[in-house]
């Protein structure tokens, strides 16, 4: 059997009885979505909305992440109870996979796409493997205060220079790993940034990074490109003097919206979306809806903004017209609405309802249902466009 990889592009040959046999398949236009109940993902073709096999004994999928090796053939799969799982989603099974710490929250690719850190809670600080074999290359404990305690980490992302930043909630400061020499990683502290950052992003060309506070109202920002400026507070005290509603699940700040001059960001305990200026990050709007934002996500051309709900408001996605800062359309996809994903260019959107079993397919201009798949408990999903994007 002879294999040939090029990006986007997976092609299996093999030859039975003198005959050559040939199946092709085009990674471009694949998907995972997670199924959390059952520790198995499900591979998906996004073109043709179809099921291609599911692969399991993943581990505790809970609340399960996926970033892509740069040629997206391989998907790091990061497990709530530890374990780092790296799966072929050309062979449809796992090549590798390690349990490496007692609890988990996520990963990240490094810019040259060989090394994979996971970010983790319990025992606290991340570890840095191989991406090809999941050797275990390095760690950096999350060790703070005199007492010496480990924080959680938080908040994990790729950023150019291979370097990975970080929070770390307990310790209210976030750190910027350089993983020039992967064995012996270069380690920037920035201390005093915030009450309890709880989770955070990178924009899309890897300039800035953004940790949500948790322990008060307001962000930290901090700039990739000169982190002698030190972490800057922005948004400071959005929504001061207004009573906060009860948080029933956390934002997730990975999943905001990047569209024309703005940044639109889900506000802890309040009914809003907050519209921020990228250029001076000011908060200069706020969009009211249904109920509190989790995942606030723009559509590729960035025309629309599709957000969705903690509970109890959670079986509701709602659409925001960006030019005019209007909501446009509210949907009902089913139970419990986890997790959203565009396709490459926008043209549909798939939606998990966990407890509906099932995946909703829409297109984005109409608000049609295009299709529904089932699956498994569905949380993530997660497609291989993702794997030329920083951050993702």
């Amino acid at each position: 059997m002879t294999r040939v990889e090029l990006i986007g592009f997976a092609l299996v040959a093999s030859t039975i009885a003198g005959c050559a046999t040939v199946a092709s398949r085009e990674t471009a236009d694949l998907g995972v979505i997670v199924e959390r109940a059952t520790g198995s993902v499900q591979l998906v073709n996004q073109t043709k909305r179809a099921s291609l096999g599911r692969i399991q004994g993943l581990g505790d999928l809970s609340h399960a992440s996926i970033v892509y090796s740069h040629d997206a053939r391989y998907a790091y799969v990061f497990g709530r109870d530890g374990g780092l799982s790296k799966i072929d989603i050309v062979a449809q099974r796992t090549v590798a996979r390690t349990v490496q710490a007692g609890n988990s929250i996520g990963g990240a690719i490094s810019r040259d796409g060989h090394l994979v850190a996971v970010a983790n809670y319990q025992p606290g600080g991340i570890k840095v493997f191989d991406a090809d074999t999941l050797e275990l290359l390095s760690e950096v404990p999350s060790t703070y205060g005199v007492e010496g305690k480990r924080a959680k980490v938080v908040g994990i992302a790729d950023a150019p220079g291979n370097r990975f930043v970080f929070s770390l909630f307990d310790a209210d400061e976030i750190w910027v790993a350089d993983l020039t020499d992967a064995r012996h990683p270069a380690v920037r502290k920035f201390r005093d940034v915030g009450r309890q950052p709880y989770d955070a992003l990178i924009t899309p060309d890897g300039r800035y990074y953004i940790a949500g506070l948790f322990g008060e109202d307001g962000l930290v920002l901090l700039d990739m490109q000169n982190l002698d400026a030190g972490a800057r507070r922005i948004l400071d005290g959005y929504g001061r003097g207004s009573e906060k509603l009860p948080v029933y699940k956390m934002p997730h700040l990975r999943g905001w919206a990047m569209a024309g001059d703005y940044a639109f960001l889900p506000a802890i305990g309040r009914y809003e979306v907050l519209v921020v200026d990228r250029r001076t990050w000011k908060q200069v709007a706020a969009v009211p809806v249904q109920g509190q934002p989790v995942f606030v996500m723009a559509r590729p051309d960035g025309r629309q903004v599709w957000v969705n709900f903690a509970f109890p408001r959670n079986g509701v996605v709602q659409v925001i017209d960006v030019p005019t800062l209007k909501l446009v359309e509210s949907l009902h996809p089913g139970k419990t609405v986890l997790h959203m994903e565009f396709t490459a260019r926008g043209d549909e959107i798939w939606i998990s309802a966990r407890d509906d079993d099932r995946v909703v397919v829409y297109n984005t201009e109409r608000f049609q249902k295009l299709a529904e798949l089932p699956a498994k408990s569905p949380s993530g999903i997660f497609f291989t466009w993702r794997a030329q994007k920083i951050g993702l």
